[in-house]
């Protein structure tokens, strides 16, 4: 069977360093932190009081306000960055037959807002069953997909894939492998996470997974760093074009990048650690080079999972070197969630944009906060610590990991 080539034709962005594609991409050239304290609730009695939120979102800019309150923030947080993506593509959605486009959509942990609060405002009530007729809707993690569907009447495959902080890439992965197969010309995919509350902040500094550096938030994402602590909660989305290379190219389309492998693979090893050597990781990308029918030395750069925990990121640079070998000290590697935070299940969309937009303009972005070097790890591996550098990146992997043991790795490619 002869595959289909699958091309990225249109991004959106909406993150804690800024609210569309562009000033996601300014905030990570330049090595801004999007941490700061908490503002969408009283932290008083929390470990952790920072995060990495988005700011001056409001959604009735983007939407009617009727429509903005039958959603939670992560389905509103799509609906924003898939419209920028779209407009992005330039697809003319009079002229494309819309019953074949579909939505693939991935987040973790989907409306835990809203769960969270129609929950306690019944636990603290009189035992009166009075919940929204909208809560079961906001809650679940497939609706923001469904939405997106709804909204331009896009029929084609529509689903939404939860994997934990792997979502996303996950969700990538499904609608390159249905454009390849011919099941659909254009897919819109993506992640979106919006869980900057109480029971995340509460459950994560439980299983003391995140950062409690509270005297200094914006350093304290500090992947690679000797004093890393842990990881730093943050949210958003992004949101992809993924379309059939001979269909944009019929259509004119600007194509940022083709999608050429892809690898996913399982720990089987633990509920929440990875495993030490990165076994799993291994298999995940070098299975990807299979896929992509690429060695190891076409790739440039590695957008890696990094996400500033003890255990987690020196596994990571174990399996990189276990893959590429010598070729290792030859990558740029960054982690650019010491900038944006970890956005779980919306961190694989965020970072593939990071990939493509890199490659776009041949800079690498930096992995900031790196003040102390850890001993465990190869000081001859170039981590991109605090400044971004210029490089031609032609090929560029983007990894992403899950609770559960969940891996993903997504190759792209210059045109």
């Amino acid at each position: 069977m002869q595959f289909k080539r699958v091309v990225v034709t249109g991004m959106g962005a909406l993150t804690p360093l800024g609210n569309d594609l562009q000033s996601y991409w300014n905030g990570l050239a330049n090595g801004v932190s999007g941490a700061d304290k908490i503002t969408l609730f009283d932290t008083t009695k929390f470990k952790a009081n920072f995060a990495c939120e988005v700011k001056n979102f409001n959604p009735e800019n983007f939407m009617d306000r009727k429509e903005a309150r039958k959603m939670d923030r992560f389905a509103q947080f799509a609906n924003v960055t898939t419209e920028e993506a779209i407009k992005d593509s330039g697809l003319d959605l009079e002229k494309i037959d819309k019953t074949r486009v579909g939505v693939i959509w991935g987040s973790g942990i989907g409306g835990l807002t809203s769960f969270f609060h129609e929950s306690a405002d019944f636990a603290t009530g009189d035992g009166t069953p009075r919940f929204s007729p909208f809560f079961i809707t906001k809650m679940i993690s497939d609706i923001a997909g469904g939405l997106v569907s709804i909204k331009y009447g896009f029929g084609g495959p529509n689903y939404t894939t939860v994997s934990a902080c792997a979502s996303s890439n996950n969700a990538l992965i499904d609608a390159f492998n249905l454009i390849r197969l011919g099941k659909s010309p254009v897919i819109i995919t993506g992640g979106s996470e919006a869980s900057v509350n109480e029971p995340a902040v509460g459950g994560f500094t439980s299983m003391k997974a995140l950062s409690e550096r509270n005297d200094s938030p914006k350093t304290a994402s500090r992947p690679f760093d000797k004093d890393r602590d842990g990881f730093v909660l943050g949210e958003g989305s992004a949101a992809l074009v993924l379309e059939e290379y001979e269909h944009a190219i019929s259509r004119g389309a600007r194509i940022y990048c083709e999608v050429v492998g892809t690898g996913m693979s399982a720990d089987a090893y633990h509920m929440t650690a990875p495993h030490p050597e990165g076994l799993g990781v291994i298999r995940c990308m070098n299975w990807a080079l299979e896929e992509a029918n690429l060695n190891i030395n076409d790739i440039d750069y590695i957008n890696v999972h990094g996400t500033s925990t003890p255990l987690g990121d020196i596994a990571e640079l174990k399996a990189i070197q276990s893959v590429f070998g010598e070729q290792a000290y030859k990558l740029n590697i960054s982690s650019t969630k010491s900038m944006t935070g970890h956005l779980l299940g919306g961190a694989g969309a965020v970072e593939a944009v990071a990939s493509i937009m890199a490659m776009q303009h041949s800079l690498v972005p930096p992995t900031i906060n790196h003040f102390t070097d850890d001993e465990n790890i190869d000081s001859k591996l170039n981590l991109t610590f605090n400044t971004a550098q210029k490089r031609d990146i032609k090929v560029a992997i983007s990894n992403t990991f899950g609770f559960g043991g969940h891996n993903a790795s997504v190759i792209f490619k210059k045109i």
